[in-house]
């Protein structure tokens, strides 16, 4: 695995207090949005298209912070939007690293290398790099031609001066197994610390609806690629994660593991699905049904999804909180999951399409038109 042992440590004893506790809802990983406006506009990306006035909001620190320390859980993933738009992020990720939280700052990498000099290497912050694949790919998803080339001028030099980087990798039913297994092989040359890889969800008002994965097509697709890994493979992921994803580990939904704040508040129920936002952490826990949302419960808007953010939280809770769980993870890391025939593999069938990144072409985040929602009334903080 791609964490370092005292993060690992952090969290699994931050898991097993909470249900020493008797706490059953707990948060593993605050996703906090500072901003919603990015220098891309990726046709699979259903979070930068806000009116204008929207997009020119941001957290301030002291917001950033509060929100931390309400909600109390260990980690911090800062997504947007892109987080290094954002005119503070120095100041609000010296504040984290103040609280000794770890950090995962997500971005596109248009503007790391340039400003690596704003930031100090800490084991509390990693640059979570998006590349959703090798060069043609990669560019197609995002829509612009040359975004994989910056992205690994700048993790090559955020690597050389000691930061620590992962990427964060989202796949659509283009995806080719091949193509992405040497993929891995070249981000582990980089000498990135770890990968996450995530099928994508389906946002409504993303530009492309054609490509996202159904569940069928993800757990064919993730064991075609995540079967008989190299060792030298490392994932920013647990290893019950990665086996359902295969669809060879059973895991519902925990949605409040990975609460969301942004500039509306906290987002009700999760990161991906937007149905109104609580003033507080406490607020959002008590008065959300959680009974509506993920697979069992029949809620069409959680019927494909398989992503990250409501699932590895569930991964984590299922290694510390059953032997099961435990047991099926410490085999995974220390012997790899279970070797796979050709044959076994040659029954997993995956859709192979070309993405067109929208109806006119690929197009800048400038050019992205907004679309028609119900916003909440923002204050003047």
């Amino acid at each position: 695995m791609g964490v370092p042992v005292s993060q690992m440590w952090t969290v699994a004893s931050y898991v097993i207090q909470q249900r020493l506790k008797g706490v059953q809802r707990y948060p593993l990983v605050l996703m906090l949005e500072p901003l919603f406006r990015c220098n891309l506009a990726c046709a699979g990306c259903g979070k930068i298209q806000y009116p204008a006035n929207v997009l020119k909001q941001n957290l301030s620190p002291e917001q950033c912070f509060k929100a931390v320390e309400e909600c109390g859980a260990p980690m911090v993933s800062i997504p947007g939007g892109e987080p290094l738009l954002h005119p503070q992020m120095q100041e609000i990720v010296e504040g984290l690293v103040a609280r000794k939280k770890y950090i995962y700052l997500c971005t596109n990498a248009l503007l790391l290398e340039q400003q690596l000099d704003r930031f100090t290497p800490s084991k509390y912050l990693t640059f979570s790099v998006h590349l959703d694949g090798p060069p043609v790919e990669h560019d197609r998803a995002v829509c612009r031609e040359g975004v994989y080339d910056i992205a690994v001028s700048a993790i090559r030099a955020a690597v050389k001066r000691g930061f620590r980087v992962t990427t964060n990798s989202t796949l659509f039913n283009d995806a080719d197994p091949e193509t992405y297994r040497r993929f891995f092989d070249t981000l582990m040359e980089l000498g990135v610390e770890g990968m996450m890889i995530s099928p994508g969800y389906p946002y409504e008002k993303a530009p492309d609806q054609e490509h996202f994965l159904h569940a069928n097509e993800t757990k064919s697709l993730f064991r075609r690629i995540l079967s008989n890994p190299k060792r030298s493979w490392r994932f920013n992921q647990s290893p019950l994660f990665l086996e359902f994803l295969k669809g060879k580990w059973d895991l519902e939904c925990t949605p409040w593991g990975n609460p969301t704040y942004n500039i509306f508040g906290w987002q009700k129920p999760c990161y991906l699905v937007q149905e109104g936002y609580c003033s507080s952490f406490k607020e959002l826990i008590d008065t959300t049904d959680w009974s509506c949302y993920g697979h069992k419960s029949g809620n069409s808007k959680c019927t494909d999804c398989m992503v990250h953010s409501g699932y590895e939280p569930s991964a984590v809770t299922s290694t510390f909180g059953s032997w099961a769980g435990f047991v099926r993870t410490a085999m995974l890391t220390v012997f790899g999951p279970k070797k796979v025939s050709e044959e076994e593999l040659a029954k997993d069938v995956v859709k192979h399409t070309r993405p067109t990144c929208t109806s006119g072409g690929c197009r800048s985040s400038a050019e992205a038109p907004p679309f028609e929602v119900e916003l909440p009334v923002l204050n003047d903080a």
